[in-house]
């Protein structure tokens, strides 16, 4: 079975509560949910919570809307991940964020389907990058899930879940879905204040929320001044963050 767990939390230290921010009359959860289920290789999906009191408003929408919802460890994400997925009896688990509302169904299924055709036990499309930030998709077995949640040790590795997995390819068979064409430089992803401006920007022009990768790259090729919201900020910055912390390096 292939469930997508969402990971999902309205504390955030950049822009908190940003899960729930409207975007086009709607919480950005409910788009990033939709979206993920236009994906048509994906059997179930989950939003992936925490315990903490201040989720109660997200869990409460779940249930609301009838979205499933597994809640459990906030600072440990890999134990979530690891405890949702075996809750569920997912053989192959797609990793999905919460704060990316431009996900494109078509290439959740690419990156899924070149996991099926494989005998890979991770695929992603960010080793490296070449999908905009925003679109990243990461697929591995229950098995690579298990191994990485006995032997992480690492807040870095604990917190983001896959860091294991890809960081010890002598363990794991690991391939990468690669783009035609390098687009890894746009941020469709959401961090900042100036990222959900592009994102309501994006709804404001289409007017629907079934618009995809390709033809928000073709608007901004007509309008490339819709680019400039969020240029200021790096890729994976929280990450990179943290790799430099814990290395000793100075930022």
């Amino acid at each position: 079975m292939i469930l997508a767990i969402l990971q999902a939390r309205m504390a955030s230290t950049r822009l908190p509560g940003k899960v729930m921010a409207e975007i086009a009359g709607r919480p950005m959860i409910a788009h990033v949910v939709s979206r993920a289920l236009d994906a048509q290789e994906i059997d179930q999906l989950v939003v992936a919570t925490t315990t903490g009191n201040e989720d109660q408003p997200l869990a409460d929408f779940c249930a609301v809307h009838a979205i499933d919802c597994f809640r459990g460890d906030s600072a440990d994400v890999l134990d979530r991940f690891y405890q949702c997925a075996d809750s569920r009896g997912a053989s192959v688990i797609v990793r999905l964020t919460a704060d990316c509302p431009l996900h494109d169904g078509g290439v959740i299924d690419r990156v899924v389907s070149a996991f099926i055709g494989s005998d890979a036990e991770y695929v992603s499309n960010t080793l490296p990058p070449t999908f905009p930030d925003g679109l990243d998709v990461e697929v591995f077995t229950n098995n690579a899930l298990q191994l990485a949640w006995q032997n992480a040790r690492s807040p870095l590795e604990r917190e983001h879940v896959t860091p294991f997995i890809y960081g010890h390819p002598e363990f794991f068979t690991l391939k990468n879905v690669a783009n035609e064409t390098d687009y890894s430089s746009y941020r469709w992803t959401v961090d900042e204040a100036e990222d959900i401006d592009f994102v309501r920007a994006m709804y404001s022009e289409f007017g629907r929320d079934n618009f995809g990768m390709n033809e928000i790259l073709e608007l901004i090729r007509r309008r490339p001044e819709l680019a400039d919201f969020n240029t200021m900020y790096e890729r994976n910055e929280g990450m990179k963050q943290q790799r430099e912390n814990a290395s000793g390096s100075v930022a």
